[in-house]
């Protein structure tokens, strides 16, 4: 067995693990990266990548279906499922090099292509090495839960890992779970052909503020897809081809394919923490505000951290966790900035508190804002008016935003700044953009905040009416 010294072991070669060995190899460190299965992890593999990639396939499929308000006459899209696959294929053969194991070890980065359980505080094994390490981070990401469905065992199904595989489009696509993965794959097949029935045992993208969910819920419905809400899958039962959800009450739900998408569980399993002393949970390793746990060699990033589960959240930890191991800072890891989207169409953005959370926690002293799409010109140009900004302001600084329309993940970009920073909303209300743009209604949305106190204020209206009388 091949005995390692070096100063950072990297365990996982997901976004978040990749960021810290190219941050760290690059800033001197030595550092070996452990990866058992795919180079790009999650993400690249089986997530984010392939999923934007089918969801654009779908968009292409569904503007063939739309024109009538430009004068531009709809038709029904013909439709190569193999080729919107391929599609997704490309895409993740594009990206790839920059995840790969050839760029990384070509920065320096001493990669191993095995699975890693530590055996020791200070120490993890492979087959075929043994690497002690000053410093250690688990970035082993998350995976499909396989939810305890009586039946499930004999069915055969589709998670996130497997749906990307396909090369002919369901039939009669079944989904259990109704929150951002279960509705992104629902519009996307329903786009290219299926039909689709979504199974979600309490409310759709119930994490959401409910005005905005409502308002993607009712679109996706518009397009066809059946979405059952507050049902309980009770069995599954059949073959491929041929299968039946069964839910409390007794209704069947018939289908030919079947996916799961009722949430992710950290990988855990392989690491054998106890041997580390490594405290974890069933929702992840137990970290501090630094992301050490309870081994104080040890760091956790991203989903295995159980503090959430996108792949910008992962990138962030990284470097909180560079700035500690690589120059001993204090830093600590914030998550009141980091932004979520679902990418359906209409997409559905969130940033910090949503007005019931911001409610709960500033009572009286918040103000709201709220804007519809139909307020802004660009928006107006191109039909997309079916959708709403909320502002929530405390004190003059944004604590939440929500937006949910068309483009809505990349109008959360400046708010996203303005968290981070804890910017207040002259910044964005004194910024001067582009017109027509769909940004112009964030900024709207701020002006908004000061237009009482300067168009409602009397003393603003007497110190004018003074100024007019003194001025040449």
């Amino acid at each position: 067995m091949e005995r390692i010294e070096t100063d950072i072991c990297v365990i996982g070669a997901g976004s978040g693990g990749l960021s810290v060995a190219a941050g760290a190899v690059q800033m001197g460190a030595r550092v070996v990266l452990i990866e058992g299965h795919r180079m790009g992890g999650d993400c690249l593999n089986y997530g984010c990548v392939p999923s934007k990639a089918l969801l654009a396939a779908g968009k292409a499929a569904q503007a063939h279906r739309r024109g009538a308000g430009f004068g531009v006459a709809p038709g029904r899209p013909e439709i190569d499922f193999a080729a919107a696959m391929d599609h997704v294929r490309a895409t993740i053969a594009a990206i790839e090099p920059h995840d790969s194991e050839e760029r990384f070890t070509g920065l320096g980065v001493r990669v191993i292509r095995d699975w890693a359980h530590f055996t020791g505080p200070d120490t993890v094994e492979t087959g075929a090495h043994r690497i002690r390490a000053r410093r250690f981070v688990v970035a082993t990401g998350s995976a499909p839960m396989v939810p305890p469905i009586p039946g499930l065992d004999t069915v055969p199904y589709l998670t996130n890992e497997t749906i990307f595989a396909a090369r002919d489009c369901p039939r009669q696509l079944l989904i259990i779970g109704g929150g951002p993965i279960g509705l992104e794959m629902a519009q996307a097949h329903r786009r290219l052909g299926a039909r689709v029935t979504v199974i979600e045992a309490a409310t759709a993208l119930n994490r959401e503020d409910p005005e905005a969910a409502a308002l993607v819920l009712a679109a996706l419905r518009g397009e066809g897809i059946e979405i059952i809400e507050g049902t309980t899958v009770e069995r599954v039962r059949g073959r491929a081809g041929a299968i039946e959800v069964e839910v409390r009450g007794g209704t069947v739900f018939p289908g030919t394919d079947l996916l799961l998408a009722v949430g992710r569980v950290p990988n855990l399993d392989r690491l054998d923490l106890d041997a580390a002393g490594i405290r974890h949970t069933r929702a992840g390793i137990t970290v501090d505000a630094r992301l050490r746990t309870s081994n104080r060699r040890v760091h956790a990033i991203g989903d295995v951290a159980g503090q959430g589960q996108f792949t910008h959240l992962a990138g962030y930890h990284a470097g909180v966790v560079i700035r500690s191991i690589l120059f001993g800072l204090p830093a600590k890891a914030r998550h009141d900035h980091i932004p979520r989207v679902t990418y359906t169409e209409p997409e559905l953005a969130q940033i910090g508190l949503t007005e019931a959370e911001a409610r709960k926690a500033h009572g009286a002293a918040l103000q709201l804002i709220r804007l519809g799409f139909d307020a802004n010109d660009r928006a107006l140009a191109e039909l997309r008016t079916d959708g709403l900004i909320k502002l929530m302001v405390h004190r003059g600084r944004p604590v939440g935003v929500t937006i949910a329309g068309s483009g809505a993940g990349e109008m959360i970009a400046p708010w996203a700044l303005m968290l981070a920073n804890r910017m207040k909303l002259g910044a964005l209300a004194g910024t001067v953009l582009p017109y027509p743009t769909m940004s112009e209604l964030s900024k709207r949305a701020a002006g908004a905040y000061f237009s009482p106190k300067l168009f409602d204020n009397p003393w603003v209206k007497r110190v004018v009416r003074a100024v007019q009388k003194v001025l040449p």
